[in-house]
């Protein structure tokens, strides 16, 4: 039997140390200046002020938020960002942030839930026009996408501004995480969040649960990012040039040590706050019936993926259920995060259901 970090019984996967010393590696991290970007003081009266560190790329009618997930900053979105924000700047705004505990927000020790990073969310919204302070009137025009926790978040935010949701687009989440496998699978998944690991360990079963196993070996044919043709798109440094790598699993690699080896972008203090968050986070079929009702069904896309390692498969499929969105679909063969794995494919489903929040909205 081929050994864990094999396929076909012959190629190995790269290890951390060879990815670093890869010519691309100093180019993972696009450069891609935002339009505005700031810092907002939220949760005043909600255990803050602390802030939330927000960036909107692109100049369009077209208003998106993205929302990441568990342990994930920004630039995580940055095949999104560069996409509807840079090279479709003159038809979309894209606002990206990173969520309390990490990248340059603040890392507040304090009781983390998605109801309450969802005001945060809903703050900064309000600061940059976007939305109406919650309670108030609201004109429908921001389209909402979340993965994971991210998407948990998204229910929120859409459950407590549902008048200003243009489009609503949940992403391999949950309605709550619950037990889907054996008494012992169980106990061997929550016992392994508790043993340290290696940081080759750590980043290669990361990365075995959010992508499906033959992706990791694909050809890196990432679309990137050229400075000379598109708008505020900077080299990596001063005469280079976005690089590829190998494979899929180096360019995964590569970003995700980006992130670890800068202590002030990555912490295991806000890991664990918003694994918090992600692992009490619920929403009851009734709420998600009224959620529906209130944003319209119509307006709402429900996305799983089969081979999804981090929130499995009957969590996606209750959620759509639940919620009975215009579109629900259960993707055959995909992983935890169809905008790395699917990038092409997930951007034109997307532009798809911003068209029709948009054509609802009487706006073309």
């Amino acid at each position: 039997m081929a050994s864990s970090s094999a396929t076909a019984g012959t190629r190995q996967l790269p290890t951390v140390a060879e990815t670093m010393k890869h010519p691309a590696f100093p180019t993972a991290v696009w450069n891609l200046t935002p339009d505005q970007e700031g810092f907002l003081p939220v949760a005043d009266g909600r255990g803050g002020p602390f802030r939330i560190s927000w960036e909107i790329h692109g100049t369009g009618p077209v208003k998106v938020v993205f929302i990441m997930g568990l342990g994930a900053i920004k630039s995580a979105w940055q095949r999104q960002v560069l996409h509807f924000g840079h090279e479709r700047h003159d038809r979309y705004s894209v606002l990206i942030l990173d969520n309390r505990g990490m990248g340059d927000s603040d890392k507040p020790l304090m009781r983390y839930s998605s109801s309450e990073m969802a005001r945060d969310i809903a703050e900064v919204l309000t600061h940059v026009g976007w939305a109406a302070p919650a309670g108030e009137p609201q004109t429908r025009q921001v389209h909402i996408v979340g993965l994971s926790l991210g998407g948990m978040i998204a229910q929120e935010l859409a459950y407590l501004i549902p008048d200003a949701v243009s489009s609503l687009n949940l992403c391999c989440t949950a309605a709550a995480i619950e037990n889907t496998t054996t008494f012992t699978e169980n106990m061997a998944n929550r016992a392994s969040l508790l043993i340290p690991k290696s940081v080759e360990n750590s980043v290669r079963g990361a990365a075995r649960n959010m992508f499906p196993e033959p992706f990791l070996y694909t050809p890196d044919d990432t679309h990137l990012p050229d400075p000379e043709t598109t708008r505020n798109v900077l080299p990596p440094a001063p005469g280079t040039k976005y690089l590829r790598f190998d494979c899929q699993y180096e360019r995964f690699v590569a970003q995700e040590m980006h992130k670890r080896l800068d202590p002030a972008h990555f912490g295991l203090k806000g890991f664990l706050l918003q694994l918090i968050a992600a692992g009490w986070h619920r929403k009851s079929p009734e709420q998600l019936k009224e959620l529906g009702d209130k944003v319209g069904r119509e307006r709402i896309l429900v996305m799983h993926g089969t081979v999804d390692g981090m929130i499995s498969p009957p969590h996606g499929k209750k959620l759509i259920d639940y919620v009975k969105p215009d579109v629900g679909l259960i993707v055959e063969g995909m992983g935890h995060v169809p905008m790395i794995e699917r990038s092409t494919w997930y951007n034109k489903l997307l532009e798809e259901r911003f068209a029709v929040g948009e054509k609802l909205d009487g706006r073309n």
